[in-house]
């Protein structure tokens, strides 16, 4: 792949996604953890051409302005895209039949259709009859005048009806497998110790005679296809037409996006696929994909735990070591600082310290900013609870976090319902910042709280992302932290309510003038041949600014070390760096969802956590937080965990300008996975 000045995104994001393939080829990986890797992978991808490619396809149709970097167009990237996504797909197929073979070695096996015996035939034909015929509608799609739209989400089998002498003709069919209402996954009877799973379109295909006898057929074939939707949703600017409905509305139109990829299994009968790829105004060129007989692995996520002997040696998360056996989160906080560490911390003190809000007497409000919350969410129900308590409760809803848009407008009718003030965000700007806002009066005096955050408020994701959480009740902090939410309550006239934050770091309105005052004074410090060095820790590096001022500190010779999971354009090998940039990216268990920053300052470190990669969107089109760490404990912790990160010789890929995501070489040192590491750290303390 030819080298770039800068990495182009997507293609860097696809490399990301090679790392997720990587974990699933990973034999040490425990086989449930592999098939999981797998639906990760899948589930990435989907999103990726949902959005993404979705994108470049109307940057195609915008014509020759949307040129890329160094004169690539969109069709070059596509097609780039394309290439590198059929490689993978091949890849994915020859990891799955591996899995196929391991699985078989702990004597767990999936069936298909034509493999089951008397009595699985039995249970079939029964489950069939009592859960799913009532769950789907064949659609004979040759009498329909108007193509069915096909859900973005959903897989489909796409059927051929034949008579065996050719004495009536064949016929085409499609039905839509109710994963959404049907566990993918059905547990057969089987004898002595081995487990036998089928998937649902599998039990769909062995009833295919039950389905269609009556039309007089009795040859049958049908096999998976899948439809991949530009994701994108267009609001208007109506200004009589209020957020909700724009979003509704986009929703809808989701649904009916137009096709960005379309997937199916490549044995599937050539007159039919070109009938679909007609039906469905698909060309050549928009990402047609063969692959193998299963689609849709995002379910393969949910694989049943309970068939493997092996269980799950996840370990706990643990209460942070200054919360243990206390009677009050609240009272600690008030008196210190305290840092958690998700998932190895548990996600409950969060959770506590609103629920100590919740009936506390002398808590008179409650503000906080929810982006993605889980399914029943217990931050919700302690802001209910303070509800009732008499509290006024204020929550700060971004119904434009993608895919997460409907789960949100059902939140804001609980919240409403419940008595809560909701605020839906500001207008052509995302809130992305994660923080909450509490306030106690005391003897008249009043004291503010909280926590700033670099995850979401969501304690199912907290059990797998590893994040930062600063509970605090620093004066500075948390006036920064009142004033962004005076802002986000009438965004249109209290704009300069942003400009005046002092300690925290917020976008889109200051953070990137002050990021790059910060790597311009370690340039200034390098070159006075003073020690100079920056430490990233981040999701994703594309911000074409930062990078060529990361780039001219690494030419003056400030020390620059990086932790990227995802997207990562910055150049990291140049023969012209005095010190070249150190560049990793560690795909293990966890999904590691930090931003995290330190800037040497001539021997005065400054430590941030934040909630905004380096992205035009995050620096430029959303509400985003870095808040600076003052306690030199916390500082240190930080450090320490950066420092076991930068030596991972386990899970740690290196970034090279060729996306070749090599292993870190251990070079006989010991072995270290940081995640395992990480953990150890803080348990060591917690003991």
């Amino acid at each position: 792949m030819q080298k770039r000045k800068i990495i182009f995104r997507d293609i860097s994001w696809l490399s990301f996604n090679d790392r997720v393939l990587q974990e699933a080829a990973d034999e040490t990986v425990p086989l449930r953890e592999r098939i999981r890797f797998l639906g990760i992978f899948s589930n990435n991808l989907d999103e990726f051409f949902r959005v993404r490619v979705a994108a470049l396809k109307r940057m195609v149709e915008f014509g020759k302005k949307s040129k890329m970097h160094l004169e690539h167009t969109p069709d070059a990237i596509i097609e780039e895209i394309q290439d590198i996504v059929v490689e993978q797909q091949k890849e994915f197929e020859r990891i799955w039949n591996e899995i196929l073979r391991e699985l078989k070695k702990e004597r767990i096996y999936l069936l298909n259709e034509t493999q089951l015996n008397k009595a699985q035939q039995a249970f079939v034909l029964d489950y069939f009859n009592d859960e799913i015929r009532n769950n789907i509608i064949p659609l004979m799609i040759e009498s329909i005048q108007n193509f069915p739209v096909l859900n973005d989400k959903s897989i489909y089998l796409a059927c051929k009806l034949s008579k065996k002498d050719k004495s009536i003709p064949q016929k085409f069919a499609l039905v839509s497998v109710p994963t959404r209402r049907l566990s993918r996954f059905i547990i057969l009877p089987s004898k002595n110790a081995d487990s036998h799973i089928i998937l649902l379109e599998d039990i769909i295909r062995f009833c295919l005679p039950h389905i269609f006898s009556f039309f007089g057929y009795d040859t049958f074939s049908a096999h998976i296809i899948k439809v991949t939707r530009d994701a994108e949703i267009d609001i208007d600017n109506d200004i009589s037409t209020s957020l909700i409905q724009k979003i509704e509305k986009g929703l809808k139109n989701r649904k009916k996006g137009k096709p960005v990829r379309f997937v199916f299994d490549k044995a599937i009968d050539p007159a039919l696929l070109t009938y679909l790829v007609r039906r469905l105004g698909l060309l050549q060129k928009d990402n047609l994909i063969p692959g193998g007989r299963i689609h849709n692995f995002v379910d393969f996520m949910n694989f049943p735990e309970s068939v493997f002997h092996k269980k799950s040696l996840r370990k706990k998360p643990f209460i942070h070591p200054v919360l243990k056996n206390v009677n009050s989160v609240t009272n600690v906080v008030l008196k210190r600082d305290v840092l958690l560490h998700f998932p190895y911390h548990a996600f409950d003190s969060v959770i506590d310290l609103l629920r100590e809000a919740a009936i506390d007497p002398e808590v008179v409000s409650i503000k906080l900013t929810g982006y993605r919350l889980a399914d029943r969410s217990k931050i919700i129900n302690a802001l209910t609870n303070a509800v009732r308590n008499g509290k006024l409760v204020t929550v700060v809803l971004e119904l434009r976090a993608r895919f997460d848009e409907e789960a949100n407008l059902e939140w804001k009718e609980e919240l409403e319902d419940a008595g809560a003030k909701v605020l839906l965000g500001v207008p052509n700007v995302k809130v992305h910042a994660k923080i909450c806002l509490i306030k106690k009066r005391v003897n008249n005096r009043t004291i503010h709280y909280g926590f700033v955050s670099t995850g979401n408020l969501n304690e199912k994701t907290a059990a797998v992302y590893s994040d930062t959480c600063l509970l605090t009740c620093d004066r500075n902090i948390m006036a920064d932290v009142n004033r962004i939410f005076n802002y986000l309550e009438q965004p249109k006239t209290r704009i300069q309510l942003l400009k005046k934050c002092k300690t925290l770091m917020v976008s889109p309105t200051g953070m990137r003038k002050q990021l790059l005052q910060l790597i311009n004074r370690e340039i200034k410090i390098a070159k006075l041949k003073k020690p100079a060095a920056i430490t990233l820790k981040l999701n994703s590096l594309s911000d074409e600014m930062l990078i060529d001022k990361l780039y001219e500190a690494a030419k003056a010779g400030v020390e620059i070390k990086t932790v990227i999971r995802g997207i990562y354009c910055l150049p990291a090998e140049s023969k012209k760096n005095k010190f070249p940039v150190q560049a990793i990216s560690i795909v293990d268990e966890y999904l590691e969802h930090a931003r995290i920053m330190i800037f040497h300052n001539g021997g005065k470190e400054k430590t941030f956590i934040s909630s905004a990669d380096w992205m035009v969107r995050n620096i430029d089109h959303r509400v985003e937080v870095a808040c600076p760490i003052f306690e030199k404990n916390i500082q240190q912790e930080i450090k320490d965990i950066l420092q076991i990160q930068l030596k991972d010789n386990m899970k740690a890929r290196i970034l090279d300008n060729d996306l070749s995501n090599q292993y870190v070489n251990p070079r006989n040192t010991k072995k270290i996975r940081s995640q395992v590491e990480t953990y150890n750290y803080l348990f060591r303390k917690s003991s």
